[in-house]
């Protein structure tokens, strides 16, 4: 076993080449074995693991920088800095993260999990001392930072190798071929010496005709190559390109590698993969295993049921409502399945918009089709709208234009982790203008919600809500009214005001409250952001205690709303200000407090000590 021989980074280098094979397979198997049961990304990180030996094998860790764009194909790099005997506890709480993460290893220069930033992040580092490499997807040019970055790259003429791996590109075998062999001419350290020799011969020998030879020795080289080559518009930025490459030929890549590494100039190394490489189930459906709950190796089958998701509710009555409406249109940032917009693509492919990781253009896009008198649907993960804060700000909300955002992933993730943790979203979103934000109990009021938001013209309006199993607790809900909440229970002294997936947390509340023989009002809050302060004022002019409770961040949270608007005390239950861990939603709801047994606790402990100070 090759892997288990890995004990340091930088121990693949003492495998002889014809080797390598036999080290990618076993990586391949590591990766399956685990993520079958965890969960994880494995269409990616099995894309990605010749690639990834390679730099290994070429690199210096101990000085080279090797940073990956998100990050989730980035499994074989972790198997060999080396947490192979760790690598079961992927995903799971207090185990590895899913990604590269910077307090888990010196070898992952940043935590990372968002797209399309770490050509930036790898220019700010690069230096003349060390190689600095990055690997992106193609993915990662749809996000316009990474642009911002090349182009800057380019400019600034640093040492940087940016590792393009892109998937299902057809190349035809000639051109595949002529590729092939013009990248072993131009990688060679022969020819680049030729290169270099004829540039200074040029400059120094010919002097007055120097720049026009240059020129045209240029211009030959670019135009030959772009018969051959379909780089010509990195080069235009600035990059020497080399490619496109099979990214699973390891001898091929290693030898490339080696030559162009030397180079102290910004190149694009153009590599050719196959998603989920070695595992058939994941290359005949990769964007099914791009997200993966734990699954039958022998089938690829998933093991987590079918159970009913918010995000098939949301599916289900968004097509509902496209069926009856031909204004509706629906947008996604690269997430079509997460989203469930995927369903609603096969029933309207003229309505369906997928904008690529391009956020901030998904928002300026869908304001473009609201001024059309069209009524679009933004299907996002709340990590992930984050990146699009100004376009909700100035192009959606200053012009208080009807869009409708659906915010999927909502409160605690679960095992993707620190950077995907949806616990952000109250907060960032009520400090917006004309911004409604509201949060379903369960599946019956989400319709409900998704009905109201559709017939709302006054402005954007986003639904939040969580990666859960959906709830069909109250099919006798109340009508949806603008910034009216829902008194479930009427209770004395007490009020615990709960929004969305808090409500039933807050019933069981009440329950445990009333075997202690304590009495209390829930409110369903069902709006963030506005609450009609008539009805909140009537609804606690009698209590002597307010509650909050929230799965968010408490920080300008929904419970600081609350307590602004009643300039009263309030206690509130939520999520601190700070960057969440991986792990499953129970594991971490009960770290942070935020089940019915703790809370109830808390709750008594409060009137007890109120108690006991007006004795």
């Amino acid at each position: 076993m090759f892997l288990e021989q890995i004990k340091k980074a930088g121990d693949v280098k003492k495998f002889p080449l014809n080797q390598l094979k036999q080290l990618a397979e076993e990586i391949r198997n590591r990766i399956i074995e685990v993520v079958a049961v965890n969960g994880g990304h494995p269409a990616s990180s099995l894309g990605a693991v010749e690639i990834i030996i390679a730099l290994h094998y070429c690199l210096d860790l101990e000085k080279d920088k090797l940073i990956f764009d998100v990050g989730h194909q980035a499994y074989a790099h972790k198997l060999l800095t080396p947490r192979d005997k760790d690598f079961s506890t992927i995903r799971k709480y207090g185990g590895l993260s899913g990604f590269p993460t910077k307090d888990e290893s010196k070898y992952d220069i940043f935590t990372v999990g968002h797209s399309s930033n770490a050509v930036s992040l790898a220019l700010g580092l690069a230096s003349n001392d060390y190689k600095t490499v990055v690997v992106i997807g193609d993915g990662s040019l749809s996000g316009g930072a990474c642009f911002e970055g090349l182009n800057n790259a380019g400019h600034l003429k640093k040492n940087l190798l940016v590792v393009l791996n892109t998937n299902e590109m057809s190349i035809s075998p000639v051109v595949g071929s002529l590729s092939t062999y013009l990248n072993k001419i131009i990688s060679t350290p022969l020819y680049n010496r030729f290169r270099r020799s004829l540039d200074n011969f040029i400059k120094e020998k010919i002097p007055r005709v120097g720049p026009r030879m240059l020129s045209l020795k240029e211009r030959f080289e670019e135009s030959f190559k772009s018969l051959l080559v379909p780089g010509v518009f990195f080069e235009e930025m600035g990059f020497r390109y080399f490619g496109p490459l099979d990214g699973h030929n390891i001898e091929l890549l290693t030898r490339t590698l080696k030559n162009i590494i030397p180079l102290d100039e910004p190149v694009i190394l153009h590599v050719v993969t196959k998603k989920g490489k070695g595992y058939i189930p994941a290359q005949m459906h990769p964007e099914k295993f791009h997200s993966a709950s734990n699954f039958d190796i022998a089938t690829g089958k998933s093991l987590s049921g079918k159970k009913d998701s918010y995000t098939k509710v949301f599916s289900r009555k968004l097509i509902q409502l496209a069926s009856g409406d031909d204004k509706i249109v629906a947008i996604t940032a690269a997430m079509p399945e997460g989203t469930g917009l995927d369903k609603f693509k096969e029933r309207f492919p003229d309505r369906f918009f997928d904008v690529g990781i391009a956020e901030q253009h998904a928002v300026s896009f869908a304001a473009g089709l609201a001024k059309r008198g069209l009524k679009p649907v933004v299907a996002i993960y709340s990590t992930f709208l984050q990146r699009a804060y100004d376009q909700l700000m100035i192009d959606a909300a200053l012009q208080q234009l009807p869009i409708v955002f659906a915010i999927d992933r909502a409160g605690i993730v679960g095992q993707d982790g620190v950077t995907h943790q949806g616990i952000f979203d109250i907060g960032y979103l009520r400090q917006i203008p004309n911004m409604v934000l509201m949060a379903p109990k369960d599946a019956y009021e989400f319709e409900k919600m998704l009905e109201f938001a559709f017939s709302f013209d006054q402005g954007p309006i986003a639904i939040r809500y969580p990666r859960d199993e959906a709830l069909y607790t109250h099919a006798d809900s109340q009508d949806i009214e603008l910034g009216k909440p829902e008194t479930i229970k009427i209770g004395k002294e007490i009020v615990i005001f709960a929004l969305g997936t808090m409500v039933n947390c807050a019933l069981k509340v009440h329950g445990l409250l009333k075997e202690k023989g304590i009495d209390s009002s829930v409110v369903n809050a069902r709006f963030a952001k506005p609450i009609d302060k008539s009805t909140l004022l009537n609804i606690t002019k009698s209590a002597k205690y307010i509650f909050t409770i929230e799965e968010g961040i408490l920080d300008g949270g929904f419970g600081s709303y609350l307590q602004e608007l009643l300039n009263n005390s309030v206690t509130r239950f939520g999520l601190p200000c700070e960057f969440i861990t991986h792990g499953t939603r129970k594991e971490l709801l009960e770290k942070y407090g935020l089940n019915s047994d703790m809370i109830a606790v808390k709750i008594i402990e409060k009137i007890r000590n109120g108690a006991d100070k007006n004795k």
